[in-house]
């Protein structure tokens, strides 16, 4: 691999890893999912979105979003992955 690719990807992997915020955990960076910081995240978010929700009722019309930390997830889930899933939730 050139220099100039291995530059990239370390830059890219660096950018992935402790910038982009992924929708599929709740908008935090994998690094912040792996250390845990998540889960503070999360629950501060929870508490923005519900003290909105009570100052401007009008904004909403239903439950605000769910920022409750995930236990288990998966990149690009198969159909069996999404069925042991739900039967471990039941």
């Amino acid at each position: 691999m050139s220099v100039a690719a291995r530059q990239w990807v370390e830059g890219f992997v660096q950018w992935y890893n402790h910038e982009h915020m992924h929708s599929g955990i709740k908008f935090v960076t994998p690094v912040q999912r792996h250390t845990g910081e998540d889960k503070a995240i999360l629950k501060r978010r929870k508490a923005v979105y519900e003290q909105a929700k009570k100052r401007h009722p009008e904004r909403w019309r239903g439950d605000t979003r769910n920022w409750t930390h995930q236990g288990e997830v998966y990149l690009n889930p198969t159909d069996e992955t999404k069925q042991m899933k739900d039967n471990r939730a039941a």
